[in-house]
């Protein structure tokens, strides 16, 4: 009968994939590939000198882990790759993410238990005509 589980979760990763995402560009110095990614948010809690908590939301962007391979076979994300998301149906505006989570932690996770997609924390670091 095999890991009811599993198999579960592979069928929801499905749908996700079929209809929650959109194409994005992931980037990495001059390499690229695009992928389908659905479009999320985390939000940090970090404490200053004087104790203060500060909330910072990051854009994610959940992709499965086989799919971000920019050319020798699958890669994990690391802080300063980019993500390109276009804004618009046609000719729009590039919105250019940076890979990054702050205080310390990292930027990048699974998503779920068996480790087919990731959740990769950004933030908007500029715009592209």
């Amino acid at each position: 009968m095999g890991d009811l589980l599993d198999r579960g979760s592979a069928f929801i990763d499905a749908q996700r994939h079929q209809h929650l995402t959109r194409p994005v560009t992931y980037r990495r110095g001059s390499d690229e590939t695009q992928v389908q990614a659905t479009v999320g948010k985390t939000e940090f809690e970090q404490a200053d000198e004087a104790g203060l908590i500060h909330r910072v939301e990051s854009r994610d962007f959940l992709i499965r882990a086989a799919d971000l391979d920019l050319g020798s076979g699958p890669i994990r994300p690391r802080a300063g790759d980019q993500v390109r998301e276009q804004v618009g149906i046609v000719g729009g505006q590039v919105l250019v993410y940076e890979v990054n989570a702050p205080g310390g932690q990292p930027p990048w996770r699974y998503s779920d238990p068996y480790r087919r997609v990731m959740r990769v924390h950004t933030k908007l670091v500029c715009t592209e005509a």
